[in-house]
């Protein structure tokens, strides 16, 4: 989990992660929505991927990246018994 966080500390993945929620991507179509070089933009993939956020599909030679709902709701779940085990505490 603490992967699934680190990788949703950053603005631009946060973003990245937006974008796949309405449909699979390739690497091409979301790097036309940030002004960032590519190297940087493939960084953050990493990130996501390391972290089972997004998974990835070859069609031929493009790669599209998936969002991976399961992990997402596994992070809001944890989340959200943080959230409120704080109330708990005091």
């Amino acid at each position: 989990m603490n992967k699934v966080f680190e990788a949703l500390a950053h603005p631009v993945r946060r973003d990245i992660l937006k974008l796949l929620r309405k449909r699979a991507m390739c690497a091409g179509d979301i790097a036309e929505h940030f002004p960032i070089a590519k190297p940087t933009l493939s960084g953050h993939f990493t990130v996501l991927k390391n972290a089972d956020l997004v998974t990835t599909q070859r069609q031929g030679t493009t790669i599209m990246y998936h969002l991976n709902m399961s992990v997402m709701e596994e992070a809001l779940g944890a989340f959200m018994a943080l959230a409120g085990n704080k109330g708990k505490e005091r």
